[in-house]
């Protein structure tokens, strides 16, 4: 497994490489010195959803945001998929290109496989930002895999396009979002449709994480936008199951976030990088003397 230089070009001040997991190819973009900051998209994205949080935060830290298998520049091998095997790709990625634990952020699928990464592999996780996602999708009953059933077949029927146009005027109503809107339409039509389902019914397969929540260790910050897909109440009944938790409710905003409210929502996340390095040193700082006074 190694990282190379792609051939693929980059936005101007990025560098676009490759990471080699097996036979897979993935895709990142990367800016910056410092410590890790690694984005990880939503379902039928790209990195490239990031850019307006990695211009942010490159000449503080070191940005990296990569396309999950079967998204956007990323191979698209035949599933199935599962978070599972999302965060075991991330885990490589970080291996790879980021200098030590990373702070990982993720939005609604980027979200869970960033709690996969932090219960699997906690040494590369330094902290989280949960962005509306959660540690479980649950899909037991018929009513709780309805919109597994309504999406493959909106998909189907009428094509990832005309799916893309549903879900963009939900998520980004206002007039002035619409060219928000015409961007995160291109990106999800763009998507392999064998593996946009691929990826759809991974996150509706049972996955949980939820009964390993008290694992996690590391500063997390859970940000829900009050007129998510999911209530806040549900974001703030798992975080209070997290040691190192707290949560930030964004008002007037819907699932798709870091996109609708940049500038708010990396001011959020710079407050919390900030305190999270303060966490980080006062720990170093007692540990040392804990070994002094041993």
């Amino acid at each position: 497994m190694s990282a190379e230089a792609g051939p693929v070009s980059a936005p101007d001040g990025f560098e676009s490489r490759v990471v080699h997991v097996g036979d897979l190819d993935l895709h990142c973009l990367l800016a910056g010195v410092g410590e890790s900051v690694v984005f990880l998209h939503g379902l039928g994205s790209c990195a490239e959803d990031w850019l307006p949080q990695l211009d942010y935060l490159r000449g503080r830290y070191r940005v990296i945001a990569c396309d999950l298998r079967g998204h956007g520049r990323s191979s698209k091998p035949r599933g199935p998929y599962s978070i599972e095997r999302f965060a075991a790709d991330v885990a490589v990625v970080l291996r790879e290109v980021a200098a030590g634990p990373a702070h990982v952020v993720g939005l609604s699928l980027g979200g869970m496989v960033a709690f996969q990464l932090a219960v699997d592999a906690p040494a590369l996780v330094r902290s989280l930002v949960i962005v509306n996602s959660g540690p479980a999708v649950p899909a037991a009953t018929f009513r709780q895999r309805l919109p597994l059933h309504i999406r493959v077949a909106y998909a189907r029927v009428l094509g990832l396009r005309a799916m893309a146009k549903a879900i963009g005027k939900r998520i980004f109503p206002k007039p002035d979002q619409a060219e928000i809107m015409r961007a995160f339409v291109e990106r999800l039509a763009a998507n392999d449709k064998r593996c946009y389902l691929a990826s759809l019914r991974a996150i509706f397969a049972g996955w949980s994480v939820a009964g390993r929540l008290g694992q996690i260790r590391c500063p997390v910050l859970v940000v829900a936008s009050d007129q998510d897909y999911t209530p806040v109440a549900l974001k703030e009944a798992y975080a209070s199951s997290i040691a190192n938790a707290r949560v930030v409710v964004f008002a007037d905003a819907r699932h798709a976030l870091p996109m609708e409210k940049p500038l708010e929502f990396n001011e959020a996340l710079a407050a919390f990088l900030a305190s999270a390095r303060a966490t980080a040193g006062e720990r170093g700082v007692e540990a040392a003397l804990s070994g002094e006074a041993s």
